[in-house]
């Protein structure tokens, strides 16, 4: 018989949601790549009677197998070989400040200061910020052997050799992991499909927020690589042009959830069909097999699926009819020159850099002024748990506190009873793929993945053996302190969900979006929107593709909250109801828009202003408020109107309650 805990001993569900692992395919390339990459250096070595500098080229794989996330090739390229040349740089800067007391102090603050602002750029400049302090921290705080150039090479050739091994299967395999994404983009497209219709709609919304991801994944994929091109690739055309064209069927879906009447069996499974010629690169006749349509809505889907099937086998595709739906990358140089100026002109910016300076100077000035051993331990500590774009710094902190002690258990077995030597090369091929395959399962689970590593890899450089151990742990919970402290509590915005700001604003896009969907309200459209009124086609569906994107954002920054204890973890759960509602206001305005194409009465005006008005006065409300309560809503307008959904969803998104406390927004 199972026994519940006492009322008292049930763990908060902050804490559970912070333990609880995630789930996550396994990388099988990527594991096998780990065992290589950090095992063959330290090998090579031991060979050449040099395990020092073997040990350094596994700590530069470490952080290669680190970045080791892309599934394309080009982005591999970056996310791999741009942060090893500012890894280079931080560890020539920490080498030449070691042993200098406050020099390092200065130093590794100014370093900590630039790390943090270019984090906040973007994915791979979050990394490279990484890496910039963590081996500027490792070259201050640890003897290096060799001349002042060899612990450069020797880490940036470890993390290179990572890139080396994920290129090899490139001349043979180019191309296939972008049209494995959008491959699969149609395959949870085929799974949105089967949700319409549902109820109640927990299926239907999981599936669409799958969607979201999926097609967000894929045109970032496809852009990155055919902002290389300028357009001249064939076969990149085509994968955008086959994104573009499941764009309408996705727009399609909540029509058809709205009418409550499941889609028959051969929708789902011409789409899967599609997603398999995708996938392989057919473009041969495929025989649909599609009923025929009754009403607006099955007209919108039956439409949609023949002309993506008409995209997906045509054999050629003229790159001028192609729109990139969320815009196409500027050029480098354009976007390096509006990054500098964002980072420089950012408040957000400078107040992550001075939060993660203050927090590395002060453990420095620890460290300068108190003997602490293997004290370099803490400013990386700090290092990691400083990432709010990884997550929760306080959920960070637990979590690097839990896993460093799960590690250490591992690390104590291998140090005190494995020989060292070759055996550490076995070792090192064994623990390493646990990196990748246990770091999509959350970062307490990475942690205790990669402390053991690191802990052999620092006794072929100091003969500590499990001497390490002890300091180690003191040194983490030292770090996850001052970052608490210094990184948390005394900063007024770690204690609120940091996010109101970013709601409010998709709440009055989604306005625009409406304004947009059926004519400008003081233009009235003609009486025909089936001809495309109102905004172009084009502007349309890269306003809503952005829409989805910065609502799966917010989502993700609601999530990260309520793995933060009371009160921050307590509001978010207080507004991720609304997050919900919005999107399902898009949902019911693209709902709503394809009904009208497709034959429904257009809505006046009136009724467009009036529910536009409704969300920029709840815009308003969410950027005054830290909770929410309800607001009355005076929606009104013909049932039969294809409005009347979204005057629904519109009103419960006013009604969100929350009793906290009053809301400044008009009643």
């Amino acid at each position: 018989m199972s026994r519940e805990f006492p009322i008292g001993l049930t763990p908060p569900d902050w804490l559970v949601r912070n333990l609880q692992p995630q789930q996550a395919p396994l990388n099988r390339p990527a594991v096998a790549r780990a065992a290589v990459a950090m095992a063959l250096p330290l090998a090579v070595g031991l060979a050449v009677g040099q395990p020092a500098y073997g040990a350094l080229a596994s700590m530069g794989a470490l952080s290669g197998v680190i970045g080791d996330t892309a599934d394309a090739y080009r982005m591999r390229i970056l996310n791999i070989a741009v942060p090893q040349l500012f890894g280079a740089i931080g560890v020539t800067l920490g080498s030449a400040v070691y042993g200098h007391g406050w020099w390092a102090v200065a130093a590794l603050t100014g370093i900590a200061l630039v790390s943090g602002m270019i984090s906040t750029i973007g994915a791979v400049a979050s990394v490279s910020g990484l890496l910039l302090l963590l081996n500027s921290v490792i070259g201050a705080g640890l003897p290096l052997p060799g001349a002042w150039w060899v612990a450069p090479v020797l880490l940036s050739g470890g993390g290179l050799l990572v890139l080396l091994l994920a290129l090899l299967a490139w001349p043979l395999r180019s191309g296939v992991p972008e049209r494995a994404a959008v491959a699969d983009t149609y395959r949870t497209v085929a799974d949105l499909l089967a949700t319409c219709g549902d109820d109640p709609t927990a299926g239907y919304d999981a599936a669409r927020q799958a969607v979201t991801r999926s097609l967000n994944q894929s045109y970032d994929l496809v852009l990155a690589r055919r902002a290389r091109h300028h357009g001249r690739s064939p076969e990149l055309t085509r994968l955008l042009a086959q994104l573009n064209a499941i764009t309408p069927v996705v727009e399609a879906a909540p029509a058809v959830h709205q009418s409550g009447l499941p889609l028959p069996p051969q929708i789902r499974d011409t789409v899967r069909h599609l997603a398999h010629a995708v996938e392989t690169g057919y473009t041969g006749p495929i025989g649909l097999d599609l009923p025929t349509p009754t009403g607006e809505t099955a007209r919108a889907v039956d439409h949609a699926l023949r002309h993506a099937a008409e995209v997906v086998t045509a054999p050629d595709v003229d790159p001028r009819g192609i729109d990139d739906r969320l815009g196409r990358p500027a050029a480098l140089r354009v976007r390096a020159t509006r990054a500098a100026r964002n980072v420089l002109l950012s408040s957000g910016s400078w107040r992550y850099g001075l939060r993660l300076a203050v927090c590395v100077g002060l453990a420095q000035i620890l460290v300068s002024t108190v003997p602490v051993a293997r004290s370099y331990w803490i400013a990386l500590t700090i290092t990691f748990v400083m990432k709010p774009d990884f997550g929760s710094v306080f959920s960070r902190a637990l979590l690097r506190a839990l896993g460093t002690v799960a590690g250490l258990v591992i690390a104590a077995a291998v140090l005190s009873a494995v020989p060292r030597g070759w055996w550490d090369v076995l070792v090192l091929f064994l623990l390493a793929p646990l990196i990748p395959a246990l770091t999509p399962r959350g970062y307490g689970y990475q942690t205790a993945a990669i402390t053991p590593v690191i802990l052999i890899l620092s006794d072929v450089l100091n003969h500590q053996g499990t001497a390490l151990l002890l300091p180690r742990l003191v040194d983490s919970l030292i770090g996850c302190g001052i970052a608490l402290v210094a990184g948390y509590l005394l900063w007024p915005e770690s204690w609120h969900t940091r996010v109101g700001d970013k709601l409010a604003e998709a709440v009055a896009d989604t306005a625009r979006y409406v304004e947009s969907a059926f004519g400008d309200p003081g233009n009235p459209a003609p009486e025909d929107l089936g001809a495309e009124a109102g905004a172009d086609p084009a502007d349309r569906a890269r306003m809503r593709r952005r829409l989805y994107r910065d609502l799966s954002v917010i989502r993700t920054e609601f999530q990260r909250a309520l793995t933060e204890p009371p009160p921050t973890g307590r509001l978010a759960a207080g507004w991720l109801p609304l997050v919900v509602a919005v999107e399902r206001i898009v949902d019911a305005t693209t709902a709503a828009r394809v009904r009208v194409k497709h034959g429904a009465p257009a809505p006046s005006s009136a009724e467009v202003t009036q529910v536009a008005r409704q969300l920029r006065e709840l815009a308003e409300g969410v950027r005054e408020s830290e909770v929410l309560v309800e607001v009355r809503t005076d929606l009104t307008g013909p049932a039969e109107s294809v409005l009347e959904p979204l005057r629904q969803e519109v009103a419960a998104a006013r009604a969100i309650a929350s009793p906290q406390a009053p809301w400044r927004g008009r009643p």
